[in-house]
């Protein structure tokens, strides 16, 4: 009897402690070229920017953060010296962060995470409508600059079009994606300047589980605001 006892007390301690990692976010780090530093993992209350670990590093270029995730949303990994930082999406899973010292936060790489991997083939995509307008904004500017009127109406109606395409990719992503916390994030951070009826497709789309998570919440909150405003 006092076998079976110690059997099932060491079987629940195990199931105990695999819940608990499977029931946090484990941020593994890779500095290149870090030699010593403090960095912290943040995440976004309000407008402010409130660390929930650190890690203190001293002759090693690799270090973990962690954190129990109660939504998946935007999390931080900032370098105290510099400020600079990293957004990615945090969710209780086991997410890897490769950058380099001297480019750390515009050249990393991010894996690991169901709504990161959705983020980073939006933005990919997203990227691409972007370049296209700044190459638009230029081609016009040189056409005012040479009084090019017919251009400019021409590269006018090609930027309108753009940014509706852009539009229409975002919605079909969030609506898409809408079993993932990243859809009404994209639609609160990409579409706040959208028509009401896009956000009410995109919050209508989601998954009930979704619709309370915390982005789910803000979505829903942001659109009540808007047809109070409309009234």
């Amino acid at each position: 009897m006092k076998k079976i006892l110690i059997v099932l007390i060491v079987a629940l301690s195990v199931f105990a402690c695999s819940k608990d990692v499977e029931d946090k976010m484990y941020v593994n780090v890779e500095v290149q070229g870090l030699k010593k530093g403090k960095f912290y993992l943040e995440k976004q209350i309000d407008s402010a920017f409130v660390p929930v670990d650190s890690a203190t590093v001293n002759g090693s270029s690799t270090f973990t953060l962690s954190d129990k995730v109660d939504s998946p949303q935007i999390y931080y990994l900032t370098f105290a010296k510099t400020q600079k930082k990293i957004p990615f999406f945090g969710e209780n899973d086991t997410i890897n962060i490769k950058t380099n010292l001297d480019k750390f936060s515009y050249r990393y790489l991010i894996s690991g995470g169901e709504n990161q991997e959705l983020w980073d083939r939006f933005n990919e995509t997203y990227k691409k409508f972007n370049d296209k307008n700044l190459d638009l904004m230029k081609a016009e500017f040189q056409a005012r600059k040479m009084k090019d009127m017919d251009s400019v109406q021409k590269l006018a109606k090609m930027k309108n079009n753009l940014l509706r395409r852009k539009y229409l990719y975002a919605i079909n992503f969030a609506v898409r994606n809408a079993d993932h916390e990243v859809s009404p994030f994209i639609a609160l951070t990409e579409l706040n300047y959208a028509q009401v009826k896009w956000l009410d497709s995109i919050y209508n789309s989601l998954t009930p589980e979704v619709k309370q998570s915390r982005y789910g919440n803000e979505l829903k909150e942001f659109i009540v605001k808007i047809k109070v405003a409309e009234e």
